[in-house]
């Protein structure tokens, strides 16, 4: 499988290398677009400052960027939180996705999306300050309307970003029952 995995507002650490490294030793190829051209933060808030320094517009055209060369083949488009919501917009504008995986985010739909039976799969932390339940629940009934085939997984306990190692949200539990699973859905698609 074509994998693409986008950061999160850390931007391109050695944990989303990992992960990555995780996915080809599972027989995928895999792109790890660096959307922030070699910065990364070590706060959220400094993270969320080069996301708002570089702007949603311009991280979506880099995205599009890294993409393209490689979307007639069908890509399955991934991300961690920041990189999940730029993931779904890929994705959801991309007739030839093949599934998409959300690991800890997700983008608002726009009205009138179309997801024929795209396989989508979200694995996010229960609470999470960032995915509340009833944004959750809306983003569910709009996925589905737009006609995706949406798997949701929470992880009671855990912390925002629960599969970096490097960061204190680190659940390892949680962390691995997601590869699990996610490793599970790509070899359906």
């Amino acid at each position: 499988m074509n994998i693409v995995l986008f950061h999160s507002v850390y931007g391109l650490r050695p944990a989303v290398h990992a992960a990555a490294d995780r996915l080809r030793a599972a027989g995928h190829q895999v792109r790890v677009p660096d959307l922030f051209d070699g910065q990364t933060a070590e706060t959220v808030e400094e993270g969320m400052e080069l996301k708002e320094k570089t702007g949603k517009e311009e991280l979506l055209r880099r995205a599009v960027l890294a993409a393209a060369p490689y979307s007639e083949e069908g890509l399955v488009y991934a991300g961690f939180s920041l990189g999940g919501s730029i993931a779904q917009n890929l994705a959801l504008g991309d007739e030839k996705a093949r599934g998409l995986l959300l690991m800890h985010g997700t983008s608002d739909i726009a009205e009138g999306a179309s997801a024929d039976d795209l396989p989508v799969q979200l694995h996010v932390a229960d609470p999470d300050p960032f995915e509340s339940h009833d944004w959750l629940n809306a983003w569910y009934l709009q996925m589905q309307r737009a006609g995706a085939d949406v798997e949701i997984y929470r992880y009671r306990g855990a912390g925002h970003l629960y599969t970096d190692p490097d960061l204190p949200d680190y659940d390892e539990a949680a962390a691995e029952q997601t590869w699990r699973t996610a490793l599970g859905f790509l070899e359906t698609l």
